[in-house]
């Protein structure tokens, strides 16, 4: 019970102000790739060689994806990280300031409807104040509500937690004003 309270804890310190730009949700999307195919019927886009995902502040990059649009128009989309490589995203969170939250996994899925990413296998999640780092987490799986501004770590790369099955990491810089430096040390 104690480690789950302290899991809830660090949860809500690290999404506490991780919400994606607003302003995202009603931006084009537009796809780069070395190939692609569009099939109508299907309501599926399959894209190969350095494919880029862009909308709005939302940029998503991998060696291939396929994006299905659903009967309402909300897109989801696969990218699956080109061999040696891992898939990443990067998105604006809103609030004061330069905030960003980027993310890394061997795939990673993302869903225009719900605004939710999930990263499976080798995941790794970065809010950050411009450049600095402020918190990361990484492990087999992450999933990045950005709507209710939480995240969720599990122990295997599908999704669930598993006894024995690895473990998950996290580290939360200091906030607030930087610790002064160590006055030196005078003769006696």
């Amino acid at each position: 019970m104690k480690n789950m309270l302290l899991f809830a804890l660090m949860c809500a310190a690290f999404g506490g102000a991780a919400r994606a730009e607003k302003a995202d949700s009603g931006k084009q999307t537009e796809i780069t790739a070395e190939q692609g195919v569009a099939d109508e019927v299907r309501q599926t886009r399959t894209l190969t060689g350095n494919v880029v995902l862009t909308k709005g502040t939302l940029t998503m990059k991998a060696g291939r994806a396929l994006v299905t649009i659903d009967p309402q128009g909300y897109q989801f989309a696969t990218f699956w990280a080109a061999p040696g490589k891992l898939a990443t995203f990067r998105q604006k969170r809103d609030g004061e300031g330069d905030l960003w939250v980027e993310g890394e996994a061997e795939r990673v899925e993302y869903d225009d409807k719900t605004e939710m990413v999930k990263l499976f296998a080798k995941a790794k999640l970065t809010r950050l104040e411009g450049s600095k780092k402020t918190e990361e987490a990484e492990g087999p799986f992450i999933s990045y509500d950005s709507r209710r501004e939480l995240f969720a770590m599990e122990n295997t790369a599908t999704g669930e937690s598993k006894p024995g099955g690895g473990s998950v990491r996290m580290v939360i810089q200091p906030h607030g004003a930087a610790t002064a430096p160590a006055a030196p040390q005078g003769k006696k």
